[in-house]
């Protein structure tokens, strides 16, 4: 077994990426990494970091957690702002990457009472993230999933089938 993980997700927040990962992982019979879950297991609530330590620490914190991810098999889902650092963008141009997308009205009852600090203006919110970083998913991506109006289990069904696929590429 590799090193290095076998696919690593990334995309908006609430698009689905740890249900997926979630999913993918069982499917395929491999461990699975979250690092937003890495880093609220070693430092608490994502809420709670931007509320007494700022986004800087939380992004220094995000990004530990993203290269030690990076260095574990299996799936990997990564937080919705990780590829907002330069050296993350770079170390995925080594991997597997599918960027897993969601449209604004889909998403919008997902993010409604959402305890993500930046998510606190509701849709708005999301829409101006998505404006500021959707080159920079599309950078590291090399296939993308919308899962607006499909079925998790579907999705992860032609996730791992792309996988397999990109192995023999």
């Amino acid at each position: 077994m590799s090193d290095k993980p076998a696919l690593v997700l990334v995309g908006p927040p609430a698009a689905g990426k740890s249900r997926l990962a979630k999913r993918v992982a069982k499917m395929m019979n491999l461990p699975l990494v979250d690092t937003d879950s890495m880093v609220v297991q070693e430092h608490g609530p994502i809420k709670d970091i931007f509320a007494n330590h700022g986004e800087d620490v939380f992004r220094a914190w995000e990004r530990a957690a993203v290269m030690t991810a990076l260095e574990t098999p299996g799936i990997v889902a990564l937080g919705g702002g990780a590829v907002i650092d330069p050296a993350t963008r770079e170390d995925l141009r080594n991997h597997t990457v599918a960027l897993i997308t969601i449209s604004p009205e889909a998403v919008e009852d997902r993010i409604s009472g959402d305890k993500r600090p930046l998510l606190s203006g509701g849709i708005e919110s999301w829409v101006s993230l998505m404006e500021q970083r959707s080159g920079w998913y599309e950078e590291v991506a090399g296939v993308s999933f919308d899962t607006s109006h499909r079925a998790m289990d579907t999705l992860a069904v032609e996730i791992v089938d792309w996988v397999k696929g990109a192995e023999h590429e």
